[in-house]
């Protein structure tokens, strides 16, 4: 479909017209700090004007796309055609019932943990300095420090591929490792419930600034990035890989493997969408000449990408 003013109408019919833009550089939604501009980029304040606008895209044959905090996210230089829906602080409500806390997708990692340690709940702070919110670490079952959200996650209401909103339980969310059924069935997360355990204040503020202190040292906070750049490959670590096979510091224009931990790509300055992926491309495959381990990327793109092996 041709974009056009009409379809920017409708769009600010679904939603209040200050939350609608267009040609939004998603360099300013990622933690790469990279991207083109989206078409639309829009922000639904709740679960109607979410269900309203995936209904509109497919109605029109406009394509959308979810995101949270773009902490896992590689959006082209050219940006991305169509719409991109943010999940973000206008759905971020947090309410704490016992030893349970809800909070809707939009709700930052960090925000709940500050909830669970005034609260005395334990069992949240591994996910203290993911940088990312609930709705996407359902999503993918984020993980650190030994905990995943499947250890702490009971219950996520979400909407489903016909725009029903639907409940699905721990163990309907068949977690796996960086994977879950929400993720398998193209659902829309909107809240997330967990459940964790009464605690001390004391030890659990200790333990919050030791996973702080590990990842001070160990990792390049100071440079834009998206975490963990590659998926963990069965029996192997995808950083010790990439270092082995002498990758370290390896550039590709603005982009770097970190000397800090090699798992981590960076944005050293400058990078472009495209240096990252021809990076991210050129580790995997001197990793696999190196070792026979295909190191498949945690990052998720969007948008139109070259792959140097179609140009071989």
């Amino acid at each position: 479909m041709n974009m056009n003013r009409e379809f920017y109408e409708k769009l600010c019919g679904c939603t209040a017209p200050e939350r609608v833009k267009e040609q939004e550089p998603m360099a300013r939604h990622t933690t790469f700090r990279v991207g083109g501009p989206a078409d639309y980029f829009v922000s639904p304040s709740d679960s109607e004007e979410i269900k309203k606008l995936t209904e509109l895209c497919k109605k029109e044959g406009v394509q959308y796309y979810i995101v949270g905090n773009g902490s896992n996210l590689l959006v082209s230089d050219d940006g991305y055609r169509g719409v991109i829906i943010a999940i973000g602080r206008e759905m971020s409500g947090i309410e704490v019932r016992g030893e349970q806390i809800r909070a809707q997708a939009g709700a930052l990692m960090s925000q709940i943990a500050a909830a669970a340690l005034e609260n005395e709940l334990a069992g949240f702070e591994f996910a203290s300095g993911i940088p990312g919110t609930i709705g996407g670490a359902a999503v993918m079952n984020a993980g650190a420090y030994g905990g995943e959200m499947k250890d702490v996650i009971v219950q996520v209401t979400a909407l489903d591929r016909d725009g029903n909103t639907i409940v699905l339980s721990q163990d309907e969310l068949e977690f796996g490792y960086r994977t879950s059924a929400v993720m398998k069935r193209g659902c829309i997360v909107l809240e997330a419930c967990i459940r964790l355990e009464k605690g001390s204040r004391e030890e659990i503020l200790m333990k919050m600034e030791d996973f702080k202190q590990r990842r001070i040292t160990k990792q390049p906070l100071e440079y834009p990035s998206a975490g963990s750049t590659f998926k963990r490959p069965e029996g192997y670590f995808a950083g010790k890989l990439i270092q082995d096979a002498g990758l370290r510091g390896f550039t590709v224009g603005g982009a770097q493997v970190s000397e800090k931990h090699s798992g981590f790509v960076i944005n050293k300055g400058g990078a472009t969408a495209e240096d990252v992926n021809r990076l991210m491309q050129e580790v995997s495959d001197r990793v696999y000449r190196a070792f026979g381990v295909r190191l498949e990327p945690e990052v998720r793109r969007i948008g139109e990408f070259r792959d140097r092996r179609d140009e071989r």
